[in-house]
């Protein structure tokens, strides 16, 4: 065999895409959507399916997200499961690891391929590593700060791509919020997805709330209207005057990215408040963190986090266990909780704080995800126990 004929039976498989972590360490692998390089925390997620609303949850934002399922993109991509709302701010997740390529979709709802889908969206990926090896590093040495590339031809600045994934300051002290909240409010009315039917539209509401957009999924205003509410979303620095001035029965604390120490500057003085007003709360995720910043709790980061749709929950009022699902990276630190806050809900996967309820108030949170989308629907009633407050407290 020649040379020539050696080298077109035996290619050399450039690397297309890189992982850079801070330590250094370099991952070379396949590039899949947007070229171009990116920055964030890499953490890692065990849901099997939902790969599109996890990828559009504006939570994610200043992320990396490997998936440990190794079959991403097989039922492609549509409109219907984008969880964004505000549709003009910075997507979810900055970028996607995988183990293998991806497949072509196979499913009657698929509108376009994942790999066309993140290339209009600007999201950079990354296959052919091993995602378990990676898992496990997560696992034992804490979310790394790394920078994935993607280059077609590929040519990297590898000094550059390591220096910059080495000064990144990471997720603690990062305000994330300004990028995906909306720039102004706005009302809905979609109610949550039926098979053959689509979204619905809530044409008689009971409830006139408010909810306050910290990067809101839009499973959880569906869920809302779907419970008989009128929603109004308003922006993530709205004053708790204008908040009150509309007379809502109830308000809502919505998940988002980010350190919540940092976005509570500006939201905690809100959120207390509208507690004072004796206004039905509810909040879920960074919203729960808030909540309990705004009553004196503290939060902490936590050492890998907490990212799939598998994580079992106890709820301590009424000795339940849930499957839920979960994305963060902060958690409120239960022993800083102060007296009048009672915890709720608690991780059996490693006891973190997961919901709290003040004492003698219509005001409570969990640091999951009871809206799923994607992941289980164990935790729905929750939405019930926010309309049973605001039904009660009109009564009153």
């Amino acid at each position: 065999m020649t040379p020539t004929e050696h080298d077109a039976a035996w290619p050399d498989h450039q690397p297309t895409a890189l992982l850079v972590l801070a330590d250094g360490t370099v991952l070379e692998g396949f590039g899949l959507g947007a070229e171009g390089h990116a920055v964030g925390e890499v953490c890692f997620n065990t849901a099997m399916t939902g790969y599109e609303e996890i990828l559009t949850d504006p939570s994610y934002a200043g992320q990396l997200i490997t998936f440990t399922f190794p079959h991403i993109g097989n039922v492609g991509t549509n409109d219907e499961d984008i969880e964004t709302v505000n549709m003009a701010a910075t997507p979810g997740a900055r970028g996607v690891i995988l183990r293998s390529a991806i497949t072509d979709p196979s499913n009657y709802r698929a509108s376009r391929h994942l790999d066309q889908w993140l290339k209009a969206r600007g999201i950079i990926g990354l296959s052919g590593i091993d995602t378990r090896a990676l898992t496990a590093m997560i696992r034992s040495k804490g979310m790394p700060n790394a920078v994935i590339a993607h280059a077609r031809n590929s040519q990297f600045d590898l000094h550059a791509l390591k220096e910059e994934a080495r000064e990144w300051p990471g997720l603690e002290g990062m305000d994330l919020v300004p990028m995906v909240t909306s720039g102004q409010r706005f009302t809905w009315d979609e109610t949550p997805w039926a098979w053959d039917k689509g979204f619905g539209r809530q044409t008689e509401p009971e409830f006139n709330v408010v909810a306050i957009d910290y990067g809101i999924k839009r499973n959880i205003l569906r869920l809302l209207a779907g419970s008989g509410c009128k929603i109004t979303v308003v922006p993530a620095t709205t004053s708790a005057e204008d908040i009150l001035a509309m007379k809502p029965d109830g308000v809502f604390l919505s998940n988002g990215p980010g350190d919540p120490a940092e976005t509570g500057k500006y939201a905690v003085p809100v959120i207390q408040k509208v507690i004072a007003s004796g206004t039905p709360t509810f909040g879920i995720c960074l919203g729960h963190q808030m909540l309990g910043l705004a009553v004196g709790a503290k939060t902490r980061k936590m050492h890998q986090g907490h990212h799939g749709a598998n994580h079992p929950v106890k709820d301590e009022t009424t000795g339940k266990v849930e499957i839920t699902s979960m994305n963060h990276g902060f958690a409120v630190d239960q022993a800083t909780l102060p007296k009048g806050a009672t915890q709720t809900h608690v991780s059996l996967f490693d006891g973190s704080n997961c919901g709290i309820q003040l004492d003698g108030k219509p005001v409570f949170s969990v640091q999951y995800h009871p809206e799923a989308s994607p992941g289980p629907r164990d935790s729905h009633y929750l939405f019930k126990r926010f309309t049973d407050l605001m039904r009660a407290n009109k009564r009153t």
